[in-house]
């Protein structure tokens, strides 16, 4: 694989990368900005002082842990918008879309319809991106990789859960046009360790994507 990054002018100025836990959205993001020399936008669990409470107790836990994704989240588009997303081009590891899909699994009708009320105040105006890409496994593919990073919080994530949210996101991406959306089927692909199958993908963005596509290689060999 070349270790020229593509230039810019050719791939979209703003992309987002998605995916139910484990499927492995940060690392690929953290890859993509290396080779296009993106600027990074990224998720911070680590920082969520509710997270891991909610994993232990998910019913008692959930609005709070919800709410500050959603304030840490509309910062961070803020900060984009204040910097002027046209004059830079960046990566992100979440859609603020997509937010209230994990806030309807796991709240109950008033306290969805009370972070409704916080999401559509703070995401006035957020900038759409240029390209969406919805990283797919199956239950027990998130699973394996979720127990093999060994983030011990996360090993009270149920398969169960992980079924509903994968339906979750199914549904979502279904109706999505806001942007061109690339579908990338990643059950026995490795887009981060193995170098044909991320450039591969690489060769997609920069082929240029209208509307949905779905991108569901073979895996390597090697």
């Amino acid at each position: 694989m070349s270790n020229t990054a593509p230039s810019p002018h050719q791939t979209p100025r703003f992309i987002a990368v998605e995916g139910p836990i484990g499927v492995g959205k940060t690392s690929l993001t953290k890859r993509l900005a290396e080779t296009f020399n993106y600027e990074t936008l990224l998720e911070m669990p680590e920082d969520n002082p509710f997270l891991e409470r909610f994993y232990l107790d998910p019913r008692r836990n959930a609005l709070s842990t919800q709410l500050f994704f959603l304030f840490q989240r509309s910062r961070q588009i803020q900060d984009l918008r204040q910097d002027d997303l046209f004059e830079q081009v960046r990566v992100a590891d979440f859609l603020i879309d997509k937010d209230p899909l994990f806030a309807r699994q796991n709240l109950d009708d008033d306290e969805f319809a009370l972070y409704q009320q916080v999401y559509e105040h703070l995401t006035i105006d957020a900038p759409v991106p240029d390209l969406v890409l919805y990283l797919q496994a199956p239950a027990p593919v998130l699973i394996e990789r979720i127990q093999k990073r060994g983030i011990e919080a996360e090993q009270n994530i149920s398969s169960e859960y992980l079924e509903r949210l994968n339906t979750a996101y199914t549904d979502f991406f279904h109706y999505y046009d806001k942007s061109p959306l690339l579908i990338v089927n990643c059950a026995e692909i490795d887009l981060v360790g193995n170098d044909d199958d991320y450039q591969l993908l690489v060769e997609q963005i920069m082929a240029g994507i209208k509307g949905t596509h779905y991108f569901n290689p073979k895996p390597s060999l090697l």
